[in-house]
């Protein structure tokens, strides 16, 4: 890329696609999907294989306007124990199907905001996790934290560094006092590089930031500015996403004006201003919106064609079976998704009477994996090395996916992928809109209303 990105293309392709965190999307998720059958999936688990855990933290101190997640905004502290308390049943109701301990290799705990707990009520959460699960010793395991550098002094650094964690992950955003204003997230350099400064003292092994273009009052020459200041810092991983102004749909974004939003164009420039300045850095892009240092372990495992996706987004450990805990958390075990209720009282009410929290879910048939296996080879891979699906299948993929080669003529003919007869390779060109490559091959989307995503570009 030079900085300028043909235009035609993304109006062409870039409309609104899942971002494949799973396949099928959350959006076919349904309420038939229960306890039972996240049961079943659990004891199915191979007992001589690591889980990854996601533990969901919904509190925030402050409402960020741009922000879609699942979350309460709230300043009493002390709902968080109350929570933590549910967390502990949720584990303990777990604890017959997991077995005995097993080994922990990957831990996130998300949000919302974990450092809206206080001290003492991380050390209890973790010494719950503890109990049910074999931590890894030294940093041999992936344990990662979202955090607020609002809200993470140097001895809540040095106390998350003790419990085990290795990997921060926080928004940036921008640096511009003007934007940090529009979106309610004041949040100035120098608090940032204290961060950066105590965590690296500390021995954290990778920090990971996220970047968000499109949001009220950015320019090309303003959002220049704050990725040269994030490029001082030399984060190991950088996310740059795509604001979905979707007002109607997320409260706090009505809180933003429309007027003051870039133009698309505009957007398209920093776009491909930031994704080449990332490049000229030595960043690596793995594809949709990360982007990772050349010896980080994310290029690496994309090189070594080991990487993975699940719902936190690209990971290393793309083989483990992922169990979520925590209002509106997320499982992925084999062949199935299942999902916690994501209302708070919901949730607590299923734990008071002793029920698993499970809201709604997915078990996926024969085409749902074969489709899920293609969606992933082209985001983590960008190629499907259609030989090898074949031979793994016992198929033949031109016979199976006909219809989907012949909508894929088109992107080939604008240049956004190869097609050949041993392989689907995803051009430079199109790998920002490798998005709308594997809508294609998603059967659900042909009938579903496309405006509840957000926009490929």
């Amino acid at each position: 890329m030079n900085g300028t990105m043909d235009a035609a293309l993304v109006a062409t392709y870039g409309n609104s696609a899942p971002r494949y965190t799973s396949y099928p999307p959350a959006t076919q998720f349904h309420n038939q999907f229960g306890a039972n059958e996240l049961a079943e999936a659990i004891r199915a688990h191979d007992p001589a294989q690591p889980w990854s855990l996601y533990v969901h933290i919904p509190f925030c101190a402050s409402v960020c306007y741009y922000c879609a997640c699942n979350k309460i905004v709230t300043k009493h502290t002390e709902r968080s124990g109350a929570y933590i308390a549910r967390l502990g049943e949720e584990l303990r109701l777990l604890a017959p199907l997991l077995g005995e301990r097993p080994a922990l290799k990957q831990l996130h705990w998300g949000g919302g905001t974990p450092t809206f707990l206080n001290q003492d009520e991380m050390r209890l959460l973790m010494g719950l996790i503890a109990e049910r699960f074999a931590l890894e010793e030294g940093d041999r395991g992936e344990y990662s934290i979202e955090i607020d550098p609002r809200h993470a002094p140097d001895d809540t650094l040095r106390l998350l560094r003790a419990l085990g964690f290795n990997r921060l992950s926080f928004g940036i955003q921008d640096f511009n006092p003007r934007v940090q204003e529009a979106i309610h997230r004041q949040q100035p350099y120098a608090l940032v590089e204290r961060v950066f400064d105590t965590a690296r003292r500390l021995g954290f092994q990778s920090l990971n930031t996220d970047l968000i273009y499109g949001l009220p009052h950015q320019n090309r020459e303003t959002f220049a500015r704050t990725v040269e200041q994030l490029l001082t810092l030399s984060p190991e991983r950088i996310s740059l996403f795509n604001y979905a102004h979707l007002p109607e749909r997320f409260a706090p974004q009505r809180r933003i004006q429309a007027a003051d939003l870039p133009a698309a164009d505009v957007k398209l420039g920093i776009l491909g201003d930031t994704i080449d300045r990332l490049r000229a850095a030595g960043y690596v892009y793995i594809g949709l919106d990360h982007f990772a240092k050349a010896d980080d372990e994310l290029a690496i495992a994309q090189q070594q064609r080991t990487l993975g996706r699940n719902f936190q987004g690209y990971t290393t450990n793309g083989d483990l079976d992922v169990l979520g805990i925590g209002a509106s958390a997320v499982s992925r075990i084999g062949s199935v998704y299942s999902q916690n209720a994501a209302d708070l009282e919901e949730y607590e009410a299923s734990l008071d009477r002793s029920a698993l929290p499970v809201r709604r879910g997915f078990s996926l048939n024969g085409d749902d994996l074969l489709r899920r296996e293609v969606i992933t080879d082209l985001l983590c891979h960008m190629d499907l090395d259609i030989p090898a699906f074949e031979r793994r299948h016992d198929l033949s993929f031109q016979t199976y996916f006909a219809p989907e080669l012949l909508q894929l003529e088109p992107m080939q003919r604008d240049g956004l992928i190869d097609v050949r007869e041993e392989r689907i390779r995803v051009t430079a060109q199109g790998q920002l809109l490798v998005r709308a490559v594997c809508a294609v091959f998603d059967r659900y989307l042909r009938a579903s209303n496309r405006r509840q995503f957000s926009r490929v570009v």
